[in-house]
């Protein structure tokens, strides 16, 4: 349904104040409690959140697709890392805008699909649709963000980061 709405120029935002800090918590402790309770044998995963230095960061824009945006990007890094560390951060910069990255030790993004990456249909697993990236990024252009991957330096994982405007 998002996919549809976005062919169409229909989605629509409610923009209010929430707790970004929050939302970032919440889904990473949702996301640890489905690890332990799914794969009781793999204690080789973990997932942490490291706050803004500054305290709570405060965003006006719709949390329900901001939730969306960061459940996604941890449902992706958590589907392509087998043992190792998830770490997402959240930090304001001088821009008067919040970076949200989602940087892992898995697979990392292959070479075949990362001009498309955000694209529709665009995946390398089987039970994928490979609609997530491109709701993503939809959702945080109608922000007034933008949304980007790599492939990190050490060659271990991936890193996805999105900004949003604070205001």
């Amino acid at each position: 349904m998002d996919a549809t709405q976005i062919e169409s120029h229909l989605l629509k935002l409610d923009k209010k104040p929430f707790n970004l800090s929050e939302i970032i918590s919440d889904t990473v402790q949702g996301y640890k409690h489905q690890i332990e309770k799914d794969d009781d044998d793999n204690n080789n995963l973990k997932l942490i959140y490291e706050s803004n230095k500054g305290g709570t960061i405060t965003l006006e824009g719709d949390k329900n697709k901001i939730s969306q945006v960061i459940s996604n990007l941890l449902s992706n890094a958590i589907k392509f890392t087998e043992e190792g560390t998830i770490l997402v951060k959240a930090e304001k910069n001088k821009d008067e805008e919040v970076i949200v990255s989602v940087m892992d030790t898995g697979t990392g993004i292959d070479p075949e699909i990362f001009p498309r990456l955000f694209s529709m249909f665009v995946s390398k697993s089987y039970e994928d649709t490979g609609l997530g990236l491109f709701i993503s990024k939809s959702i945080v252009v109608a922000h007034g963000g933008r949304i980007w991957a790599e492939n990190n330096s050490d060659g271990k994982g991936a890193s996805f980061s999105f900004t949003v405007p604070i205001k």
